[in-house]
Parts: C-alpha cells; structure tokens; sequence
C-alpha cells in the first residue's frame, strides 16, 4: 500500500448514535469526504480488553459502506472490533471499500479526544507484503496554532 493512503490524511470524525449497532449511512451527512480520513466514534473501545468486546459490536451497513466509497473516502476507521456485522460472515463494508482501494482501521480508541475536523490521521504500519491485516500505530495530528 502506498504511504499517502495510510498518512497524513485530512480526517473527519463522525459520531454513531447512542447504543446503535447498525451504523447507517445518513451519519455522514452532506459532509465532502473525498480524500479524507473518516472516523467512527461508537464509544465501543471502552470495552477494550473485557469479553464484552467481542459481542454485539458496532458495525457499519452495506448502505454505508456505499456511500463512503462513492463519496470518495481515502480511508475509513472505527473504535470497534470489525467494521462489519460478523453474526452472517458475508464482510459486505470489507468487500466494498477493500474492493474500491479504501483502507480499514479497526480497534481505534481515545476517538471521543479528537474533534469533528481539522485533524490529520496516520495509520502506518512497518512494510509488509501480502498480509490482509497487520498492526498499525494510528495517531492524529490537531491542527491550529501552535502552542507556546
């Protein structure tokens, strides 16, 4: 993967409705996401570490998905443990921006500390060949004035 699809990424940050585990497309609003880093909050990593976790998790619909590709989206991330509805194992959300080149970024946390925009998102891994997934060091720059 190239590195200006993981780095330096002007981001956004989209906040799911309380306790929705199907996450719908209309969150986005009319928001210009071409090129962008679009983060979820769902609030979910807060079970991080507890059985909890892996349960009922928020999830991003096919619906969704769809719009965050053909918005343009550079890449897409969630503070929950997958993207997708993993009750069926049809991975629609991974099928469709993995298909059109849009890079996922699951087990986000300390999202809530991070505001709607003006913030730039890095994902990098180190350089690895044929893998479908690896860790990452996923951080945000806030911009605005410098502090003195």
């Amino acid at each position: 993967m190239p590195l200006h699809s993981l780095a330096d990424l002007p981001g956004m940050l989209f906040h799911a409705p309380p306790d929705a585990s199907a996450i719908p497309h209309d969150i986005f609003g009319s928001h210009d996401l071409k090129g962008k880093a679009v983060l979820i909050h769902t609030g979910w990593s807060k079970h991080w570490r507890t059985p909890q976790y892996f349960e009922d998790h928020p999830f991003l619909t096919r619906a969704a998905a769809k719009y965050l590709r053909d918005a343009g989206a550079a890449l897409v991330g969630i503070d929950s443990y997958n993207i997708d509805d993993i009750t069926d194992g049809s991975r629609p959300v991974h099928s469709i921006l993995l298909g059109a080149d849009i890079p996922i970024v699951e087990h986000l946390c300390n999202l809530d500390q991070l505001p709607d925009g003006g913030f730039r998102f890095f994902a990098v891994p180190v350089k690895v060949k044929a893998l479908g997934t690896f860790p990452v060091r996923a951080f945000a720059i806030v911009e605005g004035p410098a502090c003195a």
